[in-house]
């Protein structure tokens, strides 16, 4: 089987985690890296064993050898990126957002769509075995009718008001933080695992505070370590902390999340529970191989992770034997798995189960519609 060749923009958290799971999956090389200057994509290249390092990515993107990029640069170079990457002829592996805007992001899916290019969305959470397993569990109506979907995301590390990250700007990273970015991967687990649209939303964002003490330098996402107070200057924040947000589906269901990244203890605590006439699941990102089946009439069970017991057509994201945990990374794998089966067979598939350029754009439209919600503290219709 021939090698495809890929090259990664990018390095912060995300990045090396997309290149780890390309060396997972054989027959893939990454042979190329960028970044915001030349000694910092050499740096990068040289702890990560990548061979060509771009001070650039727009010379990245005239290496031939290229076929495949993934765009792991923060928000506000999402679209410039991806378009620059469907323009030069390569398949695009975005992490989300898919753009700033849903303006944007419909251009970019117009893009995709004309170009006959694999594009894909890194929102992983809907490619963990038991995720999928629980989508086919839904689709063959074995919980009976979705009524309901509720869960949360937790996170803690932006609890003092000493914590900072870029994704606080505006500017950066758009007019939301904690909903747009941790609460878009609920939303897309939920209408994957529904097989429905989220139509209307009513939010409420809560800014903890108002005013955060920002590095003089930057710190990378997760970073945990603390500048010294003298290194430290105020800054007004205008992204919510913490998003409360009912949905009605398309398929007549509801659902209700708290999104958080202010709560202490709560490292990345993605819950969700599907509530069904007959049967309800829970699925908890924390204990990933572990997926809870409810019954009013017998005992509940709990499914844990093995090939041989899961559903015949989504066993193979599976990648380990029963007993053998797998976890935060497997998403991550399974998307790359799967786009790249389509990038060797020409253009994606009709309905991937990875996320696509269209689902990116889905979620922009949610956020959009969320944010007008929380100012206008009213029921939004979600636009497309």
């Amino acid at each position: 089987m021939e090698t495809v060749k890929v090259g990664v923009i990018g390095t912060g958290f995300i990045g090396p985690a997309h290149v780890e799971a390309l060396r997972r999956i054989g027959h893939i090389e990454v042979v190329a890296l960028a970044e915001v200057d030349q000694a910092t994509a050499k740096a990068k290249a040289d702890a990560l064993g990548i061979p060509r390092a771009y001070g650039d990515y727009r010379e990245l993107l005239e290496d031939d050898e290229v076929i495949a990029v993934h765009n792991c640069t923060p928000n506000k170079l999402h679209y410039p990126v991806n378009r620059a990457i469907l323009e030069a002829g390569k398949h695009c592996i975005s992490e989300k957002p898919l753009a700033m805007n849903s303006d944007e992001s419909r251009r970019l899916v117009e893009l995709a769509e004309q170009s006959g290019l694999v594009h894909a969305m890194n929102f992983n959470y809907r490619l963990n075995p038991l995720v999928q397993h629980a989508r086919v569990m839904i689709e063959r109506g074995e919980i009976g009718e979705v009524r309901h979907a509720r869960g949360a995301y937790a996170q803690d590390w932006l609890l003092k008001p000493t914590d900072y990250n870029w994704r606080i700007n505006v500017a950066d990273a758009g007019p939301s933080r904690c909903f747009a970015d941790i609460g878009s991967h609920w939303c897309d687990t939920v209408q994957t695992l529904a097989g429905a649209h989220i139509d209307e939303v009513m939010a409420d964002f809560t800014i903890v505070h108002d005013e955060r003490l920002r590095p003089r330098g930057e710190v990378e996402s997760f970073a945990g370590k603390q500048p010294s107070a003298e290194d430290l200057e105020p800054c007004k924040v205008e992204t919510e902390d913490l998003a409360m947000v009912m949905m009605k589906l398309s398929n007549g269901a509801t659902a209700s999340l708290v999104a958080t990244q202010v709560s202490a203890g709560f490292k990345n605590a993605f819950t969700f529970t599907v509530d069904g006439s007959e049967a309800s699941i829970s699925w908890d990102q924390e204990r990933p191989n572990e997926l809870w089946i409810g019954h009013r009439d017998r005992a509940n069970e709990k499914l844990v992770k093995d090939p041989d017991l899961l559903h015949e057509e989504i066993a193979e994201l599976a990648h380990f034997p029963g007993g053998h945990p797998e976890g935060y990374p497997v998403g991550t794998k399974n998307m790359c798995l799967l786009a790249y089966r389509d990038i060797r067979a020409g253009g994606p598939a009709e309905k991937p189960l990875y996320a696509t350029f269209q689902d990116g754009h889905a979620e922009m439209c949610i956020v959009d519609a969320a944010v007008e919600s929380a100012r206008d503290r009213r029921w939004t219709k979600v636009e497309r």
